[in-house]
């Protein structure tokens, strides 16, 4: 007990506690904000995977629309409703269920 009792009194001890709980609690860049620092740093890398992985599915996509005459005209008829001279095109919608 006077063990802990001459820690307490030690100063070099008690201006490393002050620090520490400073730097825990008090300062800029403390435990809460490390953590919510890392919170938003795997939510963007969630983002970026799923942002490569569309844009390597569109790349693939693009890809094919270059070299392929028939796959180009079956992407513009489907999106972009396009259509020959002579067609007709019908849009079926479906309804919704509730």
């Amino acid at each position: 007990m006077i063990r802990l009792f001459n820690l307490f009194r030690n100063k070099y001890f008690l201006v490393a506690l002050a620090f520490v709980v400073f730097m825990i609690f008090f300062d800029k860049n403390d435990l809460f904000s490390q953590y919510q620092y890392y919170q938003q740093v795997s939510k963007l890398k969630q983002e970026r995977d799923f942002y490569q992985k569309e844009t390597a599915k569109v790349y693939k996509d693009l890809n094919e629309l270059d070299s392929n005459p028939k796959e180009l005209e079956k992407f513009a008829r489907e999106k972009y409703l396009m259509k020959k001279d002579n067609e007709d095109v019908f849009v079926i919608v479906q309804p919704k269920k509730d």
